[in-house]
């Protein structure tokens, strides 16, 4: 029996208020990883090229402030 096998059967017995405050641990820890994966990825330059392809496209197109662009009634 594999350890992720162990901890899906431990999972299975656990009760459900235990469950679900395992489940809003593993939530925040997984954004935390996140996080730290893209800020990683920024350090290391990996979104640059991303970020050069979203400028670019964006180039013509005139700025719009973000209280000009939340009162459109487009997303009403």
């Amino acid at each position: 029996m594999t350890t992720v096998q162990e901890i899906e059967q431990a999972i299975a017995k656990l009760p459900r208020t235990d469950f679900f405050e395992l489940v809003r641990q593993l939530r925040e820890r997984h954004a935390d990883e996140w996080d730290r994966q893209i800020e990683e990825d920024a350090r290391r330059g990996r979104l640059d090229a991303l970020y050069e392809r979203l400028q670019g496209e964006n180039r013509n197109e005139a700025d719009v402030p973000l209280d000009d662009f939340l009162d459109e009634k487009k997303l009403s």
